[in-house]
């Protein structure tokens, strides 16, 4: 039996961060219950390659072989924090690397984290365009948290863990006709 692989990707830099830390969740619960092997980074680990690459194949060695993780997954969480009401620079300019076709058909469980409701809506005007652009398969429960979903970089909102958990229920639907287009 081959077992499915999800990626987390944070678009943060940030150590310890908020993104980090809701992706790593997101994540970890979603292999707990499907039997996943899992792979959570975030731009620190892509390192300082990513600011001068034009193509992937400007990467440095351990950047390429997240990006080659990413889009090789079978389940992505990408999860992004929130600047001036959008993801950031370096973030968009790691998934500018990747070509449409690499995304296309991947269920994608999509996150951001933000100061205040107030960015809320971010998941949905930024995020699920940009991978509907790729014509990947963003899942119809998005997940935002703000500072006080937070105590630290632990989640103690109820109404947070909730919206998570249905998350994970619709990823169920990726898991089952993944494993079964592998005859399993």
């Amino acid at each position: 039996m081959t077992q499915l692989k999800l990626v987390g990707f944070s678009g943060s830099y940030g150590r310890p961060s908020k993104t980090s830390a809701l992706v790593e969740h997101i994540a970890g619960l979603a292999c707990d219950r499907y039997e996943l092997a899992k792979s959570v980074f975030d731009l620190t680990d892509v390192g300082g390659s990513l600011g001068l690459a034009k193509s992937q194949s400007d990467l440095d060695a351990d950047a390429a072989a997240i990006l080659k993780a990413v889009v090789e997954a079978d389940l992505l969480i990408i999860g992004s924090p929130t600047y001036k009401g959008s993801y950031p620079g370096m973030f968009k300019h790691f998934i500018d690397l990747i070509d449409p076709e690499q995304l296309r058909g991947k269920p994608v469980l999509i996150a951001a984290t933000g100061g205040g409701e107030r960015h809320a809506l971010m998941v949905e005007h930024q995020l699920r365009p940009l991978f509907g652009f790729f014509m990947a398969h963003t899942i119809p429960t998005a997940i935002y948290a703000s500072n006080r979903d937070f105590s630290g970089y632990e989640i103690v909102s109820q109404a947070l863990q909730e919206r998570i958990g249905f998350a994970i229920d619709e990823l169920a639907a990726f898991v089952s006709r993944k494993h079964g287009s592998f005859g399993e």
